[in-house]
């Protein structure tokens, strides 16, 4: 634990303890009195109180909490994950379940969730303060019914530079720009001059990688490259070929800046203040960069520093990350950390409700939006805002995608992506050389792929007749 986190956390909890009496009336007040017991599914103990439990305690004294962790699950001679995790809940019978989403989804289709719109209704959950999208995004993977509900939210935005906008004349992004719109918009930025002096039009991934950059933008659009569940390859088709002629047209621009050139340049800083201002977009060299809340905190941190103060970007905002033409109000860069449900046959529903209901709520988000401890963003849109009137509300202006572009992916051979990304990078290599044209490569991983699925890890065949890995 940091050392700050040894003084905010405690002072949080004596603030809420102190002023206890204004989060309900005295029917809250009885519910408060009653002992019960909650088990909750989480990481860890130590990290469930600090992330939730040390606050909810402090307010609901008289909730027992126990914490089973579920670090166990992963060891590294497990072999079948779920069978795992599904073992792990019904031994330890958790009320409280933390899962991810596709987790989630199983487990309300095979009823194993309690519903949680039957008593929204009847609590009159206030639903209208939560980010746009959540509950129907939540609902659509529960098959129509609400099951589960997270505190906190992943969610990438587009940060820009307006000074260098206005310096070279050039109109600001806008919400719901696609890719395509957004890196003909870097393309306009000057790209002459030294490496570590120069400008950028846009950060964009880790490095040069052709296949990495095309698949950033193929999943906005929900196109993967292999279809896991059925081991069959789709990578040879019109949208991969947009995808992949997009992103080398992009990388060839000589516009874009990749995290491994902040990494290079790092090498050489001497001093905390050459630290600060490693990242080019915070340094004022870059016009857009990719980033999420903690791109806040970095240039927070810099200008409290008054060395470096004055050569920070100042004049920035932020705008929606840039969306698939065929998606244009999803994004695949917002994410739910923990989603916690209640499990169906949990006799402590309404305690385990009662943890819901105020970790999701407004007092909660006010109180956890001050400690620098969130772990993302609230869910409650009224904390999610700037003093200087910046657009904020472009953390939850799109709709979270449905897509997921590693679902299935343990059915995969063991060996398969190292293999396949080694493939990639040969192939890809080429084009860049013009050694061969696209349709080419794309051809080529399509045959060198598909013959990759035929390996089976050891487990596999053990487990999987040799009929069903024919089919």
């Amino acid at each position: 634990m940091k050392v700050w986190s040894k003084f905010v956390i405690p002072f949080v909890v004596m603030t809420l303890m102190l002023s206890a009496c204004s989060f309900g009336g005295d029917d809250k007040g009885t519910e408060k009195d009653q002992q019960s017991t909650l088990k909750v599914m989480y990481y860890d103990e130590g990290a469930f109180f600090q992330d939730y439990g040390m606050i909810f305690s402090a307010l609901y004294p008289n909730v027992e909490i126990e914490v089973v962790s579920t670090q166990g699950i992963y060891s590294e001679d497990q072999k079948d994950y779920d069978a795992a995790y599904n073992k792990f809940i019904e031994e330890k019978q958790p009320d409280l379940l933390m899962l991810d989403t596709e987790k989630y989804k199983k487990m309300a289709q095979d009823g194993k969730l309690y519903d949680l719109d039957a008593v929204i209704e009847k609590e009159k959950y206030d639903t209208e303060g939560l980010i746009p999208g959540m509950l129907d995004y939540l609902r659509e993977l529960g098959g129509g019914r609400l099951f589960g509900i997270t505190p906190n939210f992943y969610s990438q935005v587009l940060f820009y530079n307006k000074d260098l906008f206005d310096e070279f004349k050039i109109e600001y992004p806008t919400d719901r720009m696609s890719w395509n719109e957004v890196i003909q918009l870097a393309r306009r930025f000057p790209v002459e001059g030294d490496a570590k002096d120069r400008i950028y039009g846009l950060k964009m991934g880790y490095n040069e990688n052709l296949f990495e950059v095309a698949s950033m933008l193929a999943a906005s659009d929900g196109i993967s490259y292999v279809n896991a569940a059925q081991r069959e390859m789709t990578i040879n088709t019109d949208s991969w070929k947009n995808a992949v002629q997009t992103a080398l047209d992009a990388v060839n621009s000589n516009s874009l800046y990749f995290e491994s050139m902040n990494n290079q340049e790092s090498d050489m800083a001497q001093t905390y203040e050459d630290y600060l201002l490693r990242d080019p977009f915070i340094s004022g060299r870059l016009a857009m960069a990719i980033g999420d809340n903690n791109y806040i905190s970095q240039m927070k941190q810099a200008g409290e520093n008054e060395k470096v103060k004055d050569k920070i970007v100042k004049n920035w905002d932020l705008v929606t990350v840039p969306v698939g033409q065929q998606n244009p109000d999803q994004s695949n860069m917002t994410s739910f950390q923990n989603l916690f449900a209640i499990r169906a046959e949990s006799p402590n529903k309404e305690t385990a409700w009662e943890f819901l209901q105020y970790v999701t709520s407004e007092e909660y988000a006010r109180v956890k939006s001050k400690s620098n401890n969130y772990n993302g963003l609230p869910v409650r849109t009224k904390y999610i805002t700037d003093a200087e009137g910046r657009n904020f509300a472009a953390f939850y202006n799109l709709k979270p995608s449905t897509f997921n572009s590693y679902k299935d992916f343990e059915k995969l051979p063991e060996t398969f992506w190292g293999d396949f990304n080694a493939a990639t990078q040969q192939e890809f290599q080429k084009v860049k050389d013009d050694q061969q044209t696209i349709n080419e490569a794309l051809d080529i991983l399509q045959v060198k792929g598909q013959e990759m699925l035929l390996k089976e890890s050891p487990a596999i065949k053990e487990e999987t007749p040799a009929a069903e890995v024919a089919e």
